[in-house]
Order: structure tokens, then sequence, then C-alpha cells
């Protein structure tokens, strides 16, 4: 990552996390940025979750690990994470019109995780996403044995769980990711 580049997403995670401080409460910019700048790894995965779309932003921080955790904030699914299956194993098993991409290989390509059912809920306890669209969820091995996935989305003042076939993909879902930094 260009230091010009990394100057800019600093620029934009910080205006981000002053714009949203109920996200946040009690954290203080400085200290998110000094960890920032001492992982670069992390500050590129950041960066793609940003340039997909995702918005990223500190929702928490680990007292045990002093790591800061960041999701992805947009209002709706990342644009550029939709039309995706869940993963590897379902985008082979498709015979036709296959999707670019899985969930799961996107997310581990950009370094990052698919959020948990609590980690969307916790989400939703900051803000309403996901009213026009939804997220792919990490789903339990024995849903997905099955040849299930779980979604998710935010209707009616509240989240709903959904299951599909891990191999199908919509325009309007995608999946939002967390790092820890």
């Amino acid at each position: 990552m260009k230091a010009n580049q990394r100057e800019e997403l600093l620029r934009t995670l910080k205006a981000r996390f002053e714009k949203n401080m109920n996200r946040h409460k009690g954290l203080e910019w400085a200290k998110v940025q000094a960890k920032l700048e001492a992982s670069t790894e992390n500050l590129w995965s950041l960066n793609e979750m940003e340039s997909t779309g995702g918005e990223p932003d500190v929702v928490g921080h680990d007292k045990k690990t002093g790591e800061y955790i960041f999701y992805d904030c947009s209002a709706e699914s990342p644009k550029g994470r939709r039309s995706v299956c869940y993963d590897r194993k379902a985008l082979e098993s498709r015979k036709e019109h296959k999707p670019k991409n899985s969930a799961i290989d996107m997310a581990a390509a950009m370094g990052i995780e698919l959020l948990t059912e609590e980690q969307y809920r916790e989400l939703q306890k900051l803000g309403d996403f996901d009213t026009k669209t939804s997220s792919w969820i990490i789903t339990s091995a024995d849903i997905r044995k099955l040849g299930g996935a779980l979604f998710v989305d935010y209707r009616y003042g509240n989240v709903f769980v959904y299951h599909n076939g891990a191999e199908s993909y919509y325009a309007a879902r995608g999946f939002r990711g967390s790092v820890r930094i």
C-alpha cells in the first residue's frame, strides 16, 4: 500500500470515527491510529473493505488483547461484494450461471471474516443496516453439510435470519466482514 493511499485511508477512517462516536463510546482516535500505523497488513484489509464499499468503522475494543474491532458499517451490504454465493464448494457445484466469486473466498482474500449472527445483531444496535439488502453470515457446519447457508437482514425493526442454498446469489445479497487490529 502506497504512502498516499495509506494517508487517505487514515483520513477517511478518522472522519468516519469522529462522525459516528455512538459506535465506539469512550475510545480515542489517537490510540486507534497508533494501532493502525503499526499494522500494515490489517491496514491493507481495511483498505479492501473500504474499496468494496464496506465503510469500516471501530465497533469495539477487546481489553484482553488490546485489539480494536472493525465491522463494515455501510448502510447496505457492501456493493463491491454482492452477487456472490456462500463458499467455494457452492461455487463449484453450480453447473451454469456461476457468480464471479464466493463470500468466504472474498473475505479470506481480503484478510477479514464474515460476521457471525451474534456480531450482526451487535451491529444492528448501532444503527439500521441492510434495510434493502441482505448479508451472508458464518454458517454452522451441520447446516452447510446439508447444502444450506444463512443470511440476515433488518426489516420491520427486527433482525431476520434466513436460509438459502449456499450456491444461490442475488444482486442485493453480499456480506459484511470484521477485522481485529
